[in-house]
């Protein structure tokens, strides 16, 4: 199962990526990690990439498909694999589909993530992240057994900096700018399911497990 989880920042792309990896055995693929991997290693692709964060730029487009295409070769990729924060743009969405073509692969499944801006506001100004294992904890939600302490780990837990209601309304108009058309670029392809990120995590999960099953 080859899947692409989209959505607007808040929308609980990871948290549900996490459950699906589990429930289908099947790795989950961040461009975030598989950049720091690829950099740590001192890859050649890694190198490349390591020269434009550097110097305060995005990594092209050309380089991060490489480092998927590199992930997805990997023997845990042969069930399948979830794509986390990857495609954002129409160009990146057609070069992705150019090089599963060309390794004779296809996608199964776009779920397509949907959340008011309200909802995301309330959020991602009210969670806080675990600087050791990544956990994720909300002020209503999901409250942490000991305040500002991960429940898993023990880390300590921390709002990030860009967790605030005038950057997380930029990054919405960021997201429909670039992201959004991607929704009409794989409708047309035919794979595209639409599933309601209101409610429990719990429900979320089941509704996205009804759509790719």
């Amino acid at each position: 199962m080859r899947l692409i989880l989209l959505g607007p920042p808040g929308a609980g792309k990871g948290t549900q990526a996490k459950l699906l990896k589990e429930k289908f055995k099947i790795p989950q693929i961040s461009t975030g990690d598989i950049l720091r991997n690829a950099v740590k290693n001192n890859t050649a692709l890694g190198v490349q990439a390591d020269s434009f964060m550097a110097a305060g730029q995005l990594v092209p487009d050309d380089v991060v498909i490489g480092l998927i295409k590199e992930r997805i070769k990997r023997d845990d990729c042969d069930p399948g694999f979830i794509l986390d924060g990857f495609p954002r743009t129409i160009v990146q969405a057609d070069k992705l589909s150019e090089t599963l073509e060309a390794m004779n692969l296809a996608l199964d499944r776009v779920v397509d993530l949907e959340v008011d801006p309200e909802e995301v506001i309330n959020r991602l100004t009210g969670r806080s992240t675990c600087s050791e294992c990544g956990g994720m904890f909300h002020e209503e939600s999901r409250k942490p057994k000991v305040a500002h302490v991960c429940d898993c780990c023990g880390g300590a837990l921390a709002q990030r900096q860009d967790d605030n209601k005038a950057t997380i309304l930029k990054r919405l108009d960021v997201y429909q700018e670039s992201t959004a058309p991607l929704k009409e670029f794989y409708k047309k392809q035919g794979n595209l399911g639409t599933v309601s990120a209101k409610g429990s995590v719990e429900e979320i999960f089941s509704r996205i497990c009804e759509l790719v099953t």
